[in-house]
């Protein structure tokens, strides 16, 4: 594969670092570093002048925070999507926006080639290169963990020494971290083995449970069409938003699971995750809902979450039946603004109050004082129904 000028999703750790030097020697191309700021904080400050000082001839950085949740994280959290029951998606979410944003600086300065450092193993590589294609099906892409020899971390390490590239990580502490304003992850070193707890000193966003405050913490989110728009009633920006709320829950210790996964390449991964933000959102937005949203629409778009989820995790964001799904799901939120009131506490996150000004919750409904809303008596009606077929069904089969 003859390429002239390349595009790498660059983050500086282990695996592009490397990757910068070894695109030079193997295709003798012209290696442009592109870094996506999704949140990453300090990780970035080292970018430009480390991917300079290893073979790029240019480097993009880029400030995608605000289209991040906005147009990304959002959209999602309006379907409470979670993989598995789990993950909250916090690395899968983020890809589509990289790789939109990659492939739109190859056209800008005429590079006919991307590449990336997932492995061959991982979810990754399959959703850069799904959205790759989708967006740009004539790009040539180049995935060094498939061609190289340098088969595992400890190799790239010692290639990364033996040519002088400074890397953030050691053969004792090789761990696998993705970061952005809705988590982190942790893979890889001493989590491959699944038996064996996380060291503290790894977290990076949250307190430990055990060493959060000792009194408890009361925010209110506030919705407006299934999207949180304040906090404590301050109106704020999307990544601003994210960010304080990351800020509430990584003080309170919210957010960790550890949990092994099905990869998308067939096999199982253990990954651990902080999601301190993102967690308190899926809770609130559930709290919202609780009291704004029909009861069978409910229960369609819940239906729903699992192959939406999928459908993230493994790579077709861009994908025609995600787009056909995020419209549904759009249209389930049209009724979802109010606030949700919570409880932050040693890890717990807690609704302790929701309202909404246009609210299905009637009190007068559903209080055990006297009310006008509700006749009890229709209930007799109601049960003979739903129990026809089954009276039916018992003396016909029995009950057994």
């Amino acid at each position: 594969m003859k390429v002239k000028k390349i595009v790498l999703a660059y983050s500086g750790g282990l695996d592009t670092s490397v990757i910068i030097k070894w695109l030079k020697e193997k295709y003798d191309a012209e290696i442009v570093a592109f870094a996506a700021d999704v949140g990453q904080g300090q990780e970035l400050d080292p970018v430009r002048e480390k991917a300079i000082a290893t073979g790029a001839s240019e480097v993009y950085i880029e400030d995608l925070k605000e289209e991040f949740v906005r147009d990304f994280v959002f959209p999602m959290l309006r379907c409470n999507a979670f993989y598995e029951c789990n993950y909250l998606l916090g690395t899968a979410i983020a890809r589509p926006l990289i790789a939109k944003e990659q492939i739109r600086i190859a056209e800008c300065c005429g590079a006919d080639g991307v590449s990336h450092g997932a492995t061959g193993k991982g979810n990754d590589q399959v959703r850069f290169e799904l959205a790759y294609l989708d967006l740009n099906p004539d790009i040539k892409i180049i995935a060094p963990w498939r061609e190289w020899d340098l088969n595992s971390r400890s190799v790239l390490i010692d290639y990364a020494r033996e040519h002088g590239i400074p890397i953030p990580v050691t053969k004792d502490k090789a761990y696998s971290m993705d970061r952005n304003l809705l988590h982190i992850s942790y893979e890889g070193g001493i989590l491959e083995d699944p038996w064996v707890a996380p060291e503290e000193d790894m977290f990076l966003l949250t307190v430990s449970p055990e060493n959060a405050p000792d009194k408890a913490t009361t925010i209110e989110v506030e919705y407006e069409s299934g999207n949180p728009v304040a906090v404590n009633g301050e109106r704020m920006s999307p990544a601003t938003l994210l960010t304080k709320l990351n800020e509430y829950g990584g003080q309170n210790g919210i957010g960790r699971i550890d949990v092994v996964e099905n990869r998308f390449v067939g096999m199982k991964s253990r990954g651990v995750y902080e999601t301190p933000g993102g967690t308190i959102l899926h809770i609130a937005h559930r709290a919202v809902e609780s009291v704004t949203m029909d009861r069978e629409v409910m229960f369609l778009r819940d239906s729903l979450i699992p192959s939406y989820a999928r459908m993230i995790y493994n790579g077709f964001w861009f994908s025609p039946e995600r787009a056909l799904l995020q419209k549904t799901i759009d249209e389930s939120q049209k009724t979802v603004s109010g606030t949700a009131r919570l409880k932050l506490y040693k890890g717990n996150c807690v609704v302790t109050g929701r309202k909404a000004d246009r609210s299905l919750y009637d009190q007068n409904v559903v209080t055990f004082e006297e009310g006008d809303g509700y006749q009890q008596n229709d209930a007799d009606g109601f049960i003979r129904l739903n129990a026809l077929r089954l009276k039916m069904y018992s003396k016909t089969f029995g009950n057994k």
